[in-house]
């Protein structure tokens, strides 16, 4: 009778009979003993364990265990806890990114709509009869002798950054402003009325409908005057003789809210002119024309990240006009050798340094030009 142990066709010849002959050490290397399958048994998972974690019924034996043969008992509620992790986890990012996005200059709610431009525009007659010459020798009669040419006169004073805004902001803004002066004062085409996008462009998108207003149909109104946005002259009187245009002035900024920076430029130009229906080679057909504008323009975060200004007032003395005729459209100047048809009411100076003489009506008279090198003559009271 086999005994348990004994190979399934009894012992083979040859080899001895006995159990303890049979259970050589190398034949028991290939037997499985009861130990061994015993612990190869799958496990099950009991019926608590099955409802508190509802994890499957039977677990393997996993690589994580060590080789131990003992089953990791789940601890009940670990799903609520990596949940609760999760919910802490998401609100802290939600908390850093809310934080971020505050204390980000570049990024900041927006203030509003930008103001309507205010303009005032007024024309300078000349008091003596205009002079003409050659734009050189007519510039060094000039008090605008000195000044410097083009964008060259235009210049930025020393930016700091202010309570709310960065010195890098600060700059910008006065870049900006100057960007505004060079487009919108001494491009040829803006003066002579052929092109005004490179003004548009720089504008605040909530005054681009009041500017196109201004230059299909201007009107004196105080709102939609073109030589309130830009310098312009009236193609069928004057033409530029010289681009090469005299510039004196400068720009002041000044904080005046936690988001909103100002820059109040103040400059006088001043341009050599010719009749728009003479000969360009003409040696003594050239006469001068000198604007005085001061600008108000405002920048908030957004105006600056975008390299646009608000355009809020401008005040604009020019001359030697006639005073009959209405400049917002363009410029008429009273061209060399002519003298007033009409006078208005205080004598103003274009050149006079400081905060220009404001005139009581819409008209005044040219103050007679100071020669470089001699005292300015002060405006009548």
């Amino acid at each position: 009778m086999a005994v348990p142990g004994d190979p399934p066709d009894g012992t083979p010849e040859g080899i001895g009979g006995g159990d303890e002959e049979f259970r050589s050490d190398e034949y028991r290397s290939v037997v499985f003993d009861e130990d061994f399958v015993r612990a190869a048994r799958l496990q099950e998972f009991s019926a608590q364990e099955r409802m508190g974690e509802h994890a499957r019924a039977v677990r393997s034996r996993s690589m994580w265990s060590g080789g131990s043969s003992r089953p990791r008992t789940s601890t009940p509620g670990r799903g609520a806890r990596q949940g609760m992790l999760l919910v802490l986890l998401i609100a802290v990012a939600f908390a850093v990114a809310v934080y971020m996005g505050l204390s980000n200059p570049a990024l900041p709610p927006a203030t509003g709509r930008a103001e309507p431009l205010t303009s005032t525009v007024v024309p300078l007659a000349p008091s003596t009869a205009v002079p003409g010459g050659r734009p050189v020798d007519l510039y060094a009669k000039s008090p605008a002798a000195d000044y410097r040419v083009g964008a060259a006169g235009i210049n930025l004073p020393g930016a700091r950054r202010t309570h709310h805004f960065t010195e890098g902001q600060v700059v910008t803004a006065l870049s900006i402003a100057k960007d505004y002066l060079v487009q919108s004062s001494l491009d040829p085409d803006v003066l002579a009325g052929a092109a005004t996008r490179p003004v548009r462009v720089l504008l605040d998108p909530d005054q681009t409908d009041q500017f196109d207003r201004s230059m299909t149909t201007p009107s004196g109104d105080g709102r939609h005057a073109v030589t309130g946005w830009l310098v312009r002259f009236d193609p069928g009187t004057a033409v530029v003789a010289d681009t090469r245009v005299r510039v004196s002035g400068t720009l002041a900024i000044d904080e005046v809210s936690a988001d909103v920076l100002e820059v109040i430029t103040d400059h006088t130009f001043v341009y050599a002119v010719r009749p728009a229906t003479g000969s360009p080679a003409a040696a003594d057909g050239a006469s001068l024309f000198t604007v005085r504008r001061e600008l108000k323009l405002r920048f908030d975060r957004e105006d600056l990240t975008a390299r646009r200004a608000e355009l809020v007032t401008a005040y604009v003395m020019a001359g030697p006009q006639d005073c009959s005729t209405d400049p917002a459209e363009g410029f008429r100047p009273v061209l060399a050798g002519a003298g007033p048809a009409t006078v208005g009411p205080a004598a103003s100076d274009p050149y006079a340094s400081g905060t220009p003489r404001r005139t009581a009506g819409l008209c005044g008279v040219l103050a007679p030009p100071t020669p470089a090198g001699e005292a300015p003559v002060s405006p009548a009271p």
